[in-house]
């Protein structure tokens, strides 16, 4: 594995210690390895090492030139020096689908004609270098408001609304880039409208003709992206603009590095709200478990009654524990046959398991496994001991919900992400759904995905198996689609359907 840059100056240490995650990061999705990463990063990290200085040349002399801040410009560093590998025969040791990238249409715009480059790259170069580097940590780096005023010198608590100005600096120097952007003339119409449907707060309702058009022009719908400042999609459009391939993975691998470090404070350092936010949790769940616990012994108060005989003759009485169907345990999920049944299955009316279903339901539980993620039709009911028709069985409320959200979307992609609030525990899951226009997911995060036609099946990572009872799980992916994507349907956790909410 190469050594690490040796910082040689403070300049250099200081580019180092702000940077080098960030850069590390992102050649790990480029690369097919941790020792091409390690390399890809060090060549990348001494480019744009030469850039930083150079531009503090050539400042010093008084021609000073847009550039973009320190973290942005070292992760475009690692895209050329990838460009540069794939020019130079070692393409072997990137990604597939970088080099498929790298060599179409896409890739050719960064280092082409200024006008054509993409619009939220040529935005953020068009702030001032603070003021952009503000708006890379506030909303890439995903940094809290804190941490980025001790960055870059500011005071914490008016922050925040120099990140809403700077906000809207990016935004007037993005429209003013896209109409200079050569177009014809119904992308030049549809620009104006634009302008004018995302300039208010908050924004206006989207004319149907626009939606249309933003559905099939490229370059209008990137400008769309770096324009609606309040629906949550400025993230995706700064890192895919500025970045380019794999800038989605980027956006969301640093995100999730930001919650890990939140989530690493000392408890001592936690303030007092939260404090008390942690004792009122605790409280509540004690409530809970004590009334959960009331309502066990309940049941099974009223089982034990239920089955008492209360008078009338014994061949009445042992009738009736014969024809008694098994009761299912409420916090136990009941398997769903699987397509190689070979029949359904009969209820003994005599013998020892007959005369105590707790013990033979037990085993039986114990030992079940689910070997089909998707949805199973319901079990038909246990016939009665006399051969009749099957007795009625009421559906039991799903015990688990599903929200799925898209947070942002092109012409031809979309991410989502999806968080699923399940009523009792499990030791490990696995949520299907189908998507009814036949979208296709690319990429996920949080999760393993596995897809057959329109059916996918997302199975939880090592680290997120476990979930509490009432506790929530959650994942997001990237996704393509053609013609519409409409909401996936027929969501089932382990097997069992999932309520939408």
């Amino acid at each position: 594995m190469p050594d690490l840059p040796s910082p040689k100056d403070a300049t250099e240490a200081a580019l180092f210690a702000e940077c080098w995650d960030a850069v590390l990061s992102y050649a790990d999705l480029c690369t097919a390895g941790s020792t091409a990463a390690q390399e890809l990063a060090a060549e990348a990290f001494a480019l744009g090492l030469r850039e930083v200085r150079a531009a503090d040349a050539g400042a010093a002399r008084g021609r000073r030139t847009p550039r973009l801040p320190a973290i942005p410009l070292m992760l475009t560093a690692v895209r050329t020096t990838a460009a540069s590998w794939e020019a130079a025969g070692r393409g072997h040791r990137l990604d597939p689908d970088l080099r498929l990238w790298l060599n179409s249409d896409r890739a050719a715009r960064y280092p082409g004609p200024p006008l054509h480059r993409p619009l939220a790259l040529r935005g953020l170069k068009d702030l001032q270098e603070a003021d952009a580097a503000l708006l890379w940590l506030a909303e890439v780096e995903a940094l809290p408001m804190v941490v980025v005023a001790r960055r870059l010198g500011l005071d914490p608590a008016v922050v925040s609304e120099e990140l809403d100005q700077v906000r809207t600096l990016f935004r007037d120097r993005c429209h003013r880039d896209h109409l200079d952007t050569p177009m014809d003339t119904v992308c030049r119409r549809y620009a104006r409208l634009l302008h004018a449907v995302t300039r208010s707060t908050p924004p206006a309702e989207t004319p149907e003709d626009l939606s249309r058009h933003l559905a099939t022009c490229e370059g209008c719908a990137e400008a769309a992206a770096c324009l609606r400042l309040h629906g949550g999609g400025l993230p995706a459009a700064l890192a895919g603009g500025v970045i380019g391939w794999g800038g989605l993975a980027y956006l969301e691998r640093r995100r999730r590095a930001a919650e890990v470090r939140l989530g690493a404070r000392r408890p001592d350092t936690a303030d007092a709200e939260g404090a008390e936010a942690a004792k009122g949790t605790g409280r509540a769940r004690a409530v809970r478990g004590a009334l959960l616990a009331a309502a066990v012994a309940l049941s099974a108060l009223a089982l034990a009654v239920s089955m008492m005989p209360f008078g009338g003759p014994a061949a009445d009485t042992a009738r009736g524990d014969a024809d008694r169907q098994p009761v299912a345990d409420p916090g136990v999920l009941l398997p769903s046959p699987t397509p190689t049944s070979t029949g359904p299955r009969t209820a003994r009316s005599s013998g020892p398991a007959s005369a105590h279903p707790s013990a033979s339901a037990a085993p039986t539980r114990a030992g079940r496994k689910n070997p089909d993620p998707e949805p199973q039709g319901t079990s038909t009911a246990t016939a009665t001991a006399g051969g009749g028709s099957p007795a009625p069985r009421t559906s039991a409320p799903a015990a688990c919900r599903v929200h799925y959200e898209v947070s942002s979307q092109w012409p031809d992609g979309f991410q989502a992400a999806v968080t699923v609030t399940t009523t009792r525990s499990l030791d490990t899951w696995r949520l299907a759904w189908t998507f009814p226009d036949g979208q296709h997911v690319s990429q996920m995060w949080d999760a393993t995905v596995a897809q057959n036609g329109s059916r996918v099946t997302a199975t939880a990572a090592d680290y997120n198996r476990s979930v509490p009872a009432d506790g929530t799980l959650s994942f997001g992916f990237i996704g393509s689609w053609q013609g519409s994507n409409s909401a996936p349907r027929d969501f089932a956790l382990n097997g069992h359907a999932c309520a939408r909410g």
